[in-house]
């Protein structure tokens, strides 16, 4: 007579899965781009462009080309243009380009040689205003 009511089941949660980070060893080479939505840790060297989530550029990494990452963190070489919101180089980082951020530390024995450029501010939504025409 009276029936209770079933629930659909509920499907899981969507969740990411964290990304395994990579890692490039002293002494190994690339030629060509790095490209990944995970972590990258360099201690090698790379002559191209890197595209990651993270970067870690370890004392004997570098990398000769574009950068672009969520945050970088540099403690050897990069020539060419770091894009990234936050940017850390530490002391014995050498950085020869501009660099794009939203954040940026520089530690004391840090070499920098180009342009501070701060991401622009997204403009803020402006309502539109409705008359209506009577």
């Amino acid at each position: 007579m009276f029936t209770k009511a079933t629930k659909a089941p509920e499907a899981p949660a969507q969740s990411r899965k964290p990304a395994a980070a990579s890692l490039v060893a002293e002494g190994v080479t690339i030629r060509g781009d790095v490209t990944t939505e995970g972590d990258l840790h360099l201690d090698g060297g790379v002559e191209g462009d890197v595209a990651v989530g993270r970067l870690t550029l370890g004392e004997s990494g570098w990398v000769v080309g574009v950068v672009t990452a969520e945050s970088v963190e540099v403690r050897g070489r990069v020539t060419g243009t770091i894009s990234a919101r936050q940017v850390r180089l530490c002391a014995t980082a050498r950085v020869d380009g501009d660099i794009r951020h939203t954040e940026l530390a520089i530690e004391a024995g840090a070499h920098f040689e180009g342009r501070s450029l701060v991401f622009a501010e997204a403009p803020a939504e402006t309502p539109l205003l409705v008359a209506a025409a009577e």
